[in-house]
């Protein structure tokens, strides 16, 4: 027993760095770097006011008995109390913190006159270039004499998870280690830009979306050991605090969002594995909170919550990416290798972060070598991919081949069949061109006789309005030639009395008898019935002949010819058409400006006008048959470029349903045998030919306008 005391004590003190009574660490040997982190003492403030004086005389510092210690993630203040003893003549020892994700350090060194502390202020919270040593972990000159011992302090806190991996050492051995690790970490990012660039040209390749994704994720994972690793801070965001804090959050998040992104496309998990792809969804969420938690400075909850979605999110996967697999699908095997590669490193990272696995270069650089791995793997799974795409091409070709000669042969064959099918069905489409040639030529006379029956109808209309308007002048004539060859008969025989008391030359002796039979004539009333009687037929003569001039004007309803004409005589001759219709009956209020001529077809024009007066002058006849109210307006004005033409009634008016159906074929509202129904529509086919636009106003009860429009030239 004595033996194995003696043997104890003798390994104890062969360490190059000893302590006594664990508060004092002895530097003796300026070759290597010792760990120091089981030899401190560490104080929890929980209230995060405690301030240097007050750990000067604090008692309750208990010892560290971890080589890194582990605060965990806490909102508290810690500080760290050691003492050092050189027992070399080197006084310059160089202390290094190698964590570079805390937010705010205060180290606490003795002046040289051993009476007061001097503070160097360090963390995330400070901009990078004012650090003492431009390095990304933290570093700090320890100026201790041969054989003095000196203690020190530091105060530490941060939002993420606080680990002490405490270093100190001479100034070669310590610069040729962090040396070592950019050189290691500057490999590591090669690894990376390698794959993602190259993958980038393969995406841009084969137009393969799974490629993008992958860019994406091996960017942020190498963006997220940077973070990590402060080459972040150190590099990228020197200058800005907010983002180095952020970044420990959002960068990890943003890896989250690519890594399932990826996962989705890669493994195809919306055909592949539905729940998978659920679960994937629910994940992407869990990430989103984080993502917010942090932009609303929630830095704890957000810390726990990405480690533990990160771990969950990552078994997950792995039971995602077997299940694929179970399915036949080859990707999701190089994909399961390279991700439990990944998560083994994952597991050995954090397992040294809880001092269960000892801090060294393998631990330390675990979580760098896995994702190395892991996208070295990827990639291969993504040419593989490629592969298979070129396989599954192959077969499709091969079986587009075999499909196209079962075609071909299929064609051949069903080739006579269709060609006597084609033939009876050309036998069967000739005869009904055939029978759809006569229902068309049967269609057009029927149309034919339609426009005909109108245009009768409009002629019965104008035979009749000519006959009236005729007979009147007519009888004028008529009438007074009976009474004037009395009159006339009544005059030669009183000349002839005259010329025989000439001839016998007794014109005293007969005086009497040509007075007595001037008295019987009534010879002065005889000339003056005889000047009557001669106006009357001059005024029924001149009526006939205005009737003609009008019914000339009117006749050209078929010129073929665009010819420039007035649109007022077109209304006047319309007018003394009608005359006989409305005369007497209804009020006609000429309003007729002063127009240009247009080019135009007259006689259909004319055509138009009697069919819509004749409509106005019949529905002011229905609704005022009692009074004498009724009237037409015929208004024409020049606008700019056109004229218009204006005919308003205060007749019987129209409802919204029947004035939306007054130009179509065959509608009509008289009685069955006194329309055709084609009259307006005739009129709207007159009026598209001119080019013009015909608009109708009616309000039922009131009234109805119709606004025709006619440019001046076609």
């Amino acid at each position: 027993m004595k033996k194995l005391c003696i043997l104890f004590l003798f390994v104890l003190f062969a360490f190059n760095f000893s302590a006594l009574a664990n508060d004092t660490i002895h530097y003796n040997n300026e070759k290597e770097i010792v760990s120091i982190g089981n030899q401190i003492q560490i104080l929890n403030d929980k209230t995060n006011s405690l301030t240097f004086d007050d750990i000067l005389n604090a008692k309750d510092f208990e010892p560290s008995t971890e080589n890194v210690p582990n605060l965990g993630i806490t909102k508290n203040s810690h500080w760290i109390k050691f003492t050092i003893k050189n027992e070399l003549l080197n006084r310059r020892i160089l202390l290094q913190l190698q964590y570079p994700i805390i937010d705010h350090i205060e180290f606490y060194a003795p002046s040289k006159d051993g009476g007061k502390y001097n503070k160097t202020i360090a963390g995330e919270l400070i901009h990078f270039d004012h650090r003492e040593i431009y390095n990304q972990n933290y570093l700090f000159y320890l100026d201790i004499p041969k054989g003095e011992a000196y203690t020190y302090y530091m105060l530490v806190r941060s939002g993420e998870q606080i680990q002490l991996p405490l270093l100190i050492g001479a100034q070669q051995p310590v610069y040729e280690d962090l040396i070592e690790k950019d050189l290691v970490f500057g490999l590591y990012i090669g690894i990376i830009l390698v794959m993602a660039i190259y993958n980038l040209f393969v995406y841009f390749t084969v137009r393969d979306k799974s490629y993008l994704y992958y860019v994406s994720y091996i960017v942020f994972v190498g963006l997220t050991q940077a973070v990590l690793q402060g080459y972040g801070f150190k590099y990228l965001w020197p200058n800005s605090t907010w983002l180095v804090i952020q970044s420990t959050f959002l960068v990890p998040v943003l890896n989250g969002w690519t890594a399932i992104a990826f996962v989705k496309h890669f493994l195809n998990t919306k055909e592949n594995f539905k729940l998978g792809h659920k679960i994937l969804n629910v994940i992407f969420f869990f990430y989103t909170i984080c993502f917010f938690l942090s932009i609303f400075n929630q830095y704890y909850l957000a810390q726990n919550l990405v480690q533990l979605t990160a771990m969950i999110g990552s078994l997950l996967t792995i039971y995602i990416a077997y299940k694929v697999g179970k399915q036949g699908y080859r990707p999701a095997n190089y994909f399961l290798v390279a991700w439990t590669i990944f998560l083994l490193s994952v597991v050995v990272f954090v397992l040294k972060n809880f001092n269960i696995l000892p801090y060294n270069d393998m631990t330390y650089y675990s979580l760098q070598v896995g994702s190395a791995l892991e996208v070295t793997l990827l990639s291969f799974a993504l040419a593989d991919k490629i592969n298979i795409y070129r396989k599954e091409k192959e077969e499709s070709q091969l079986e587009a081949l075999r499909v196209s000669q079962e075609n071909e042969k299929i064609i051949r064959e069903q080739n006579i069949v269709l060609e006597v099918k084609v033939e009876e069905r050309t036998s069967e489409l000739n005869r009904s061109n055939q029978d759809l040639n006569l229902a068309l030529t049967d269609l057009k006379n029927a149309q034919t006789q339609l426009v005909d029956a109108e245009k009768m109808a409009s002629l019965g209309q104008l035979t009749a309005g000519i006959a009236h308007e005729i007979n009147n002048p007519i009888n004028f004539v008529s009438s007074n030639i009976k009474p004037l060859r009395r009159d006339i008969e009544d005059i030669q025989a009183l000349v002839a009395k005259y010329e025989e008391l000439v001839e016998k030359n007794q014109l005293e002796l007969q005086f009497t008898e040509v007075v007595a039979l001037k008295k019987e004539f009534d010879y002065d009333y005889l000339k003056h019935e005889i000047d009557v009687l001669l106006k009357g037929m001059a005024d029924g003569a001149g009526r006939t002949v205005e009737i003609v001039k009008g019914l000339k004007s009117f006749s050209r309803l078929d010129e073929s010819d665009l010819k420039y004409a007035n649109v007022n005589e077109g209304i006047e001759s319309t007018l003394i058409i009608l005359s006989s219709t409305f005369r007497g009956k209804v009020n006609i209020i000429k309003e007729l400006g002063s127009i240009p001529e247009i080019e135009c077809f007259a006689g259909k024009l004319n055509q138009v006008f009697m069919n819509i007066i004749n409509n106005a002058a019949q529905a002011v006849l229905s609704s005022h048959a009692n009074d004498d109210d009724g009237k037409v307006i015929i208004r024409t004005q020049q606008n700019e470029g056109n004229i218009s033409i204006h005919i308003i009634d205060n007749g019987t008016g129209m409802s919204e349903e029947v004035r939306s159906k007054i130009f179509d074929p065959f509608f009509t509202t008289k009685k069955a045998g006194e329309g055709t129904g084609l009259g307006l529509s005739i009129v709207y086919s007159i009026i598209e030919l001119h080019k013009g636009t015909i608009e109708v106003e009616s309000t039922l009860g009131v009234g109805t306008e119709f606004i025709i429009t006619l440019p001046l030239n076609q």
